[in-house]
Formats: structure tokens, sequence, C-alpha cells
């Protein structure tokens, strides 16, 4: 007589959950060190407040990153990973280049608001020299692309007269970073307040008048 073959029991399969539980918990450490580092800063966060912030033992957060540069290192990936998408298209790029580089500055102006952003910047800014890394993923991520973008819209957009695209581009992209810097992060609104309005407006006007100039 043939031996029946026993069913298997509900939820006890051969599927090996681990790499789904090993992500799962990975995100659920680094939730928890987000909420610490973007508050605390590197120096003043521990160990141990990351893991009861986290839900997890102490013991846990070393078992999946080993150290608390590692933690927080795999955290700014993370972050950047969140503020800046990899496929992020540029708002109204079939505008016409007054309209399209009004639009860019108040999307950046947008994401600069978010406490996320800043508090990813400054954490980036005040480790920098320890984690010079972190300001290469930075501009990798933030900065670069972009940039390189807005060069494109340059070269495909003659009718804004342009004559160099690359650094018209970083000229347009380094004075908003510089700008909401000074105003936002150094609180320069506070002793030399500029109305966001007049910057972009200026800064369009000299992006796109000094190629009308030199024509």
């Amino acid at each position: 007589m043939t031996a029946r073959r026993a069913k298997p029991v509900q939820g006890s399969t051969n599927q090996q959950p681990a790499p789904r539980l090993a992500m799962d918990k990975r995100a659920q450490i680094l939730e928890g060190a987000l909420r610490v580092f973007l508050t605390a800063g590197f120096n003043d966060t521990t160990m141990d407040r990351v893991a009861e912030e986290a839900g997890v033992s102490k013991q846990t957060i070393y078992t999946y990153f080993h150290s608390k540069e590692r933690l927080f290192k795999e955290l700014v990936e993370h972050l950047a990973d969140r503020l800046f998408p990899a496929d992020l298209p540029l708002p109204g790029s079939d505008l016409e280049p007054p309209a399209f580089l009004n639009k860019l500055a108040w999307a950046f102006f947008e994401r600069m608001d978010r406490w996320q952003y800043q508090s990813f910047f400054r954490l980036v800014m005040a480790e920098s020299a320890r984690f010079p890394e972190l300001v290469q993923i930075y501009v990798r991520r933030a900065v670069e692309p972009g940039t390189r973008l807005l060069e494109a819209y340059f070269v495909a957009h003659p009718s804004a007269g342009v004559s160099d695209p690359q650094a018209a581009a970083r000229i347009f992209r380094s004075a908003l970073a510089s700008f909401a810097l000074g105003q936002e992060i150094l609180h320069g609104k506070h002793v030399l307040p500029l109305a966001r309005e007049r910057f972009v407006r200026a800064l369009v006007d000299m992006v796109l008048g000094s190629g009308r100039q030199g024509a």
C-alpha cells in the first residue's frame, strides 16, 4: 500500500523567510536611527538610544551594521535614496526658458523646506570632516543629476541664449543652494532677509540676460 503524502501544515512551508525578515529588520533599524541621528547628530547618538527608538536590542543593531559608523553611513545612503530618487525628472521641461527656470527654482525651494532635507544637509555638513564621502554622496545624488539635466535643457533650447550650458547650469544650481544655505540653514533671513521671489527673478534675469548681452 502506497503511503499517503502528508499535507503541509498551513504556514509551515519550506520557503526561507530569513532574507525578507532581514530586510524588514534593517528597515526598522534605519527608521529608528533616522529619527535619532537627525535630531541628535552623530556624536550625541548612542546605540542604546537607536535600539530604544527602533524597538530592537542593541545586539541586533550590531548584528546588521557592526558599528555606529557603518550604521551612520548606510543611513545617509538610505536617506539619499528617499530624498533624491534617481528617476526624478525636471519639472516642466517643455516650458520656455524663463518659465522653466522659475519652476525649477520653486521646486528646489519646495524640497528645501522639508525638515528631512534640512536635517540631512546639516548632518552631512557637520560630519563632512569625519566622513568626507558623505559630501560626495550628497553631490552625486542631490547636485549632479539636476545640474546635468539643466545643462541638457540649455543645449536643447538655444532660445535661452546660453553660450556655455555647463557653466550656466552649475551657476544656476549653485546660486539656489547658496541662497537656501544662507537664508535657511545659517538663518540669514533674520539678518539679511531677501524675498525668494526677488532672488529667483534676479537669478533668472542674470542667467538668461547674460546670453542675450553676449549675442
